[in-house]
């Protein structure tokens, strides 16, 4: 565990020094992201990224660590790649306001 803990932060300040941003996911987000299940196992991760990625399963390699590095990869090409969507109305009043002749009374005519 130490030894890891040093080398993510020889990875991180030679990032920083370079300005190169960093982005860190807690490991039940990049589950999520990639299986939709948060307690997922590093098993399923690696089939899901098979069939995502199609990957012939003979060109797995057998450690899971090279998996996870590109589960979180992927996780983050997802959360960066989100187009923006239009800011909705925050009320049934917005909406209305927005939308005159969409709504109708109960007799069926457009207010």
């Amino acid at each position: 565990m130490l030894k890891l803990g040093r080398a993510q932060g020889v990875a991180m300040a030679a990032a920083l020094i370079r300005d190169i941003p960093i982005t860190e996911y807690e490991p039940r987000k990049i589950k999520q992201a990639i299986t939709g299940n948060g307690a997922a196992s590093k098993e399923q991760v690696q089939e899901m990224l098979r069939r995502i990625l199609a990957i012939p399963r003979e060109q797995l390699l057998p450690e899971l660590d090279a998996t996870d590095a590109l589960a979180a990869a992927l996780c983050h090409f997802y959360e960066t790649s989100r187009p923006s969507l239009p800011k909705g109305p925050s009320s049934w009043k917005e909406f209305i306001a927005r939308n005159p002749g969409r709504i109708k009374t109960p007799g069926g005519t457009p207010q």
